[in-house]
């Protein structure tokens, strides 16, 4: 069981936004911070930022205010950003080739130790600096090095085949953008699905509403 059992998913969904703004005040050497100042910079109000951060035990000190590396600290533990977990991605298309060269994979908790696809001709090509393989070493290269988590940038179809694969093989967690429901298969295992056409479709309707 979870430390953090209880701890609802929209608290969960706005740590990395903390940690990315006090990551950038950080930088900035700025040293600490209201949580008033907090919830001018980041559109929550302070209430809420107090309420989220209790639900981890509350790292704020009366009349100080949050001391920003040592919170930054503290949520990135949280969010297991030095985990280290191993990696795969599956599917080297323009998707999957985007995402393994622009996402910082390390800083967020993860390593990218493979990459797969079922297009020979890709096969030997290094991308990040890894090989692509073909997927018919996929069992094989998660027997000797065992991933547990896995990106999925292939249509559902295919993530429908894989899945159950992929758990059998130690898969913990899957980045889904594909839109197959993993979850109500498999529900012993993390999910975080991508859904990049709904979150145009969200964009579409709040563009509308200014129209």
């Amino acid at each position: 069981m979870s430390k953090h059992d209880g701890v609802s998913i929209s608290v969960i969904k706005r740590l990395p936004r903390y940690y990315r703004f006090l990551g950038e005040l950080k930088e900035n050497g700025t040293v600490r911070i209201s949580s008033k100042d907090l919830s001018a910079k980041m559109g929550f109000t302070a209430s809420q930022i107090r309420q989220d951060l209790n639900c981890f035990g509350g790292f704020g000190q009366q009349g100080y205010g949050y001391n920003i590396e040592s919170l930054y600290n503290e949520i990135g533990k949280i969010l297991g950003v030095n985990s280290n977990r191993k990696a795969i991605l599956i599917g080297a298309g323009n998707l999957g080739k985007a995402i393994a060269r622009h996402m910082s994979f390390e800083s967020r908790g993860f390593n990218l130790i493979g990459i797969f696809d079922k297009n020979e001709a890709l096969s030997g090509q290094m991308l990040r600096g890894i090989p692509i393989r073909h997927i018919d070493g996929l069992y094989d290269f998660c027997r000797d090095n065992s991933p547990t988590v896995a990106v999925l940038c292939i249509p559902s179809s295919a993530a429908e085949v894989f899945a159950p694969q992929l758990v059998e093989l130690g898969i913990k967690g899957f980045w889904n953008f594909s839109h197959y429901d993993i979850s109500a298969h498999y529900p012993n295992v993390a999910v975080e699905n991508v859904h990049l056409s709904d979150s145009l479709m969200t964009l579409s309707y709040h563009v509308s509403q200014l129209d």
